[in-house]
């Protein structure tokens, strides 16, 4: 993991473990006001510590509180705690923790002593067993998930490791060396005997995140062809090097495994403002969910009654950098659509890969309504809760018109998340006919992605699905 990403995933853990030390503080004086949950023999334990018999008032524990949870922060960065991979060693972990609430009860105790503070070091105490359990158990929590299917397709990202042998070798030894890393290597390549376009096809074979790339041993012109490939598709390129000409891609000096590495990227980079945007998609998506839980009972009884068949469409998209997902959709055709579609392609509305038909006749009645407002996308929502899409972004083709592109430029629309909705949504899709606008549009969004962007796309939405004028 780059050291930027590092950065942000261990802020993120700091403000979690911070909110963990809190509760835990509040916790363990809930746990002393209450004598009933702990009993006379923990009770009689506790006092050997010293301090008062009686509990004082939650307002006289606030400063020691302010006190005791950022100095828990720096200790445990100061142990190394956030400085680990995605995984980490379960011991490892678990000893660290235990470490760094050992030290910090004993620290406060003996701020309490010393300074002659007459409060319940009982609560010190607890804190720093019930905020060991609540930390070690959101540890584990993380790596369950982590560990899981969805988790691995969430963390683990798919590189392409290429350059001479003798540089990539070394490289590769660095990868497997970390164990559990979020980076998989899927092919590793020669520059110098590679032509672009088998590069190009295990792009394509292995829907790769990225590239890593050493170009200390090799022909400059070939690693140039590889970065431009890469460019015109939308896949970063974590490069050894430190000068080629870009055209589209912002270049950011970055730091692997203590080696100066220079990326190019023309998908957003990673921030905060994109942390803010997946869990506004997570919320949002369970939000969504709920409102529209009539409507999404309503939608499914009434395909049921109309016509025969399942209630959803399940068609395989093109995902991030290509990779394939199963997409669901309330089914708006009768059940044959897909084997009928060869008979309706003279008829097609639009030009390029993708099929549209703005009378076709393969709909039902209900899938017209439904179409009218948009209510045949709704099951998306769930795949945005699987991390697959995003409410906001381009929209996912189905896996075999993305292959049928004739200009691989039209794959850098794939370098972000597909989502619910984008620019050519609210642009009236219905009157964009051009295949080159529609990907203009995709690729006007991905240039200057920003939160406020999503947020102006998600409100003008709102009236395109009342009015029914986004779609028929």
């Amino acid at each position: 993991m780059l050291k930027r990403q590092r950065q942000i995933r261990s802020d993120l853990l700091k403000i979690v473990d911070g909110v963990l030390f809190g509760f835990g503080f509040l916790l363990a004086y809930f746990l002393r006001s209450n004598e009933a949950f702990l009993g006379p023999g923990v009770l009689g334990f506790l006092s050997w510590f010293g301090g008062t018999p009686e509990i004082e008032s939650l307002e006289s524990f606030i400063p020691i509180m302010l006190l005791t949870v950022p100095l828990s922060l720096v200790l445990l960065e100061f142990l190394g705690f956030y400085n680990r991979p995605i995984v980490p060693s379960r011991m490892e972990t678990a000893w660290r923790l235990f470490k760094a609430c050992t030290l910090i009860t004993i620290a406060v105790v003996m701020i309490l002593f010393l300074a002659r503070i007459q409060l319940s070091r009982a609560v010190i105490i607890l804190f720093g067993v019930v905020s060991f359990v609540l930390v070690l158990a959101k540890e584990e929590l993380f790596r369950r998930y982590a560990e899981s299917n969805l988790g691995r397709s969430q963390f683990r990202r798919r590189f392409i490791l290429i350059g001479a042998p003798k540089d990539t070798r070394k490289l590769s030894e660095e990868v497997l060396s970390e164990g559990k890393s979020d980076v998989h290597i899927v092919a590793e390549l020669d520059v110098n005997k590679t032509t672009v376009d088998e590069f190009v096809g295990l792009l394509h074979e292995h829907s790769a995140n990225g590239v890593l790339m050493s170009a200390k041993h090799t022909l400059f012109g070939q690693v140039e062809k590889v970065i431009q490939a890469c460019e015109v598709e939308g896949v970063e390129v974590w490069m050894l090097a430190d000068f080629f000409h870009t055209e589209i891609s912002r270049t950011i000096l970055d730091d692997f495994n203590g080696h100066p590495m220079m990326v190019f990227r023309t998908a957003p980079d990673a921030s905060w403002q994109a942390v803010a945007k997946q869990l506004i998609d997570t919320i949002g998506a369970c939000l969504a969910i709920l409102i529209f839980l009539p409507i999404l009972l309503f939608c499914a009884l009434s395909i049921r009654l109309s016509s025969p068949g399942p209630i959803l469409f399940r068609q395989q998209r093109s995902g991030l950098n290509g990779r394939p997902f199963m997409m669901y959709k309330f089914r708006s055709m009768v059940t044959d659509a897909e084997q009928r579609r060869r008979e309706l392609e003279d008829l097609n509305e639009m030009d390029g890969p993708v099929f549209k038909l703005s009378e076709d006749p393969r709909v039902t009645w209900i899938g017209q309504i439904l179409r009218r407002r948009s209510f045949d996308e709704l099951p998306q929502l769930f795949n945005v809760l699987k991390g697959e899409m995003s409410l906001v972004g381009p929209r996912p083709l189905p896996v075999d018109e993305t292959l049928q592109f004739d200009d691989l430029a039209h794959r850098r629309r794939l370098s972000v998340k597909p989502g619910l909705t984008c620019l050519w949504q609210i642009s009236g899709r219905n009157n964009v006919k051009d295949f080159q606008e529609w990907v203009r549009l995709d690729l006007e969004y991905i240039d200057n992605w920003s939160l406020w962007l999503d947020m102006k796309i998600l409100v003008r939405t709102v009236p395109v699905v009342l009015l029914g004028t986004g779609a028929k």
